[in-house]
């Protein structure tokens, strides 16, 4: 089975300092949604790997975070592309849990549910603790410069092998090749 895991938040769409936290504000950064179809049509299963602490700070509850991953669905559907499952960490960052990415326990939950070991699977995040997660688990990561990845480069301190593209377009044409 091919796997690509993504983050949300600016990766596929465009990110904010204060969350996405109704649908109205989940716009696709250009180009991302094209670049999902262009995966399942290489024969990779999508899958998401979020933190969304919004929910754990009361910013949000499930019942919008499901609507705003509906508005993702139609708006992937409309393009011709699918995610095969959202995962995501609703805690706040004090709540210590083992899901909230740089820690690994949402990807160990992607392969577990999908009984397939992550080495070298494809993980596409705009910041740091997205690529440690994914390194974690020995998955490959890829930084995007969109959302947050900018600062990130600059930030460094990259895990290893890390590979940098400008947005997801450009990581996918890398991964289909």
């Amino acid at each position: 089975m091919k796997l690509v895991i993504l983050d949300r938040d600016g990766v596929i769409n465009h990110d904010s300092a204060e969350f996405i936290k109704n649908p109205d504000e989940w716009v696709p950064i250009p180009g991302s949604l094209e670049a999902i179809a262009r995966l399942n049509q290489a024969g990779y299963h999508v899958v998401l790997a979020t933190n969304q602490s919004g929910v754990g700070r009361g910013l949000l509850d499930i019942a919008t975070l499901c609507a705003i991953h509906d508005k993702m669905h139609v708006a992937l559907a409309q393009a011709g592309a699918r995610v095969d499952a959202v995962f995501y960490c609703p805690h706040g960052i004090d709540e210590g849990c083992d899901c909230r990415k740089p820690k690994p326990g949402m990807f160990e939950d992607i392969a577990h549910r999908f009984n397939l070991d992550l080495a070298g699977v494809p993980s596409v995040g705009d910041s740091l603790r997205d690529l440690q997660a994914a390194a974690a688990v020995g998955a490959q990561p890829i930084l995007v410069l969109t959302g947050k990845g900018k600062q990130t480069k600059a930030a460094g301190g990259l895990p290893a092998h890390t590979q940098i593209y400008a947005d997801l377009a450009a990581a996918v044409k890398s991964i289909v090749s």
